[in-house]
């Protein structure tokens, strides 16, 4: 009777930690924005994803950079063109959630434990 018991709460405490829907595939292509407050104010980057390709739009200007997927969920980007060596170190990205139009992800340098946290949105079409 004892292990039966032990068995049904085992079961319970399993169940209540259910991982939380992803469906990352759906966000390798297309077009996203991001916003992120630095300093107090709210910075937005619009980029469009295209196979290995990231094209960010951010203050009048565009950057390029590669994706090496590592999973559906996880993959690195590296700046094409960097103009310093920050800029050169490539950036860890993992989608931990999903929904029909965004993402909750992570991201930092790769090797360094330190991330941060944000929403993609995902653009209907072309913004400009």
């Amino acid at each position: 009777m004892r292990s039966i018991v032990l068995l049904v709460v085992s079961f319970l405490m399993v169940s209540c930690l259910e991982q939380p829907e992803r469906d990352c595939k759906s966000f390798h292509d297309g077009w996203f924005r991001f916003e992120m407050k630095v300093d107090g104010v709210k910075q937005t980057t619009v980029f469009e994803r295209r196979g290995n390709i990231e094209i960010d739009h951010y203050n009048g200007k565009s950057d390029t950079a590669t994706i090496r997927w590592v999973s559906d969920c996880e993959y690195v980007i590296t700046k094409l063109h960097p103009k310093n060596r920050a800029e050169s170190k490539a950036i860890a990205m993992k989608i931990l959630t999903t929904t029909k139009n965004s993402y909750t992800f992570e991201f930092g340098e790769v090797g360094n434990p330190q991330t941060v946290k944000g929403t993609v949105t995902r653009l209907p079409q072309k913004p400009f």
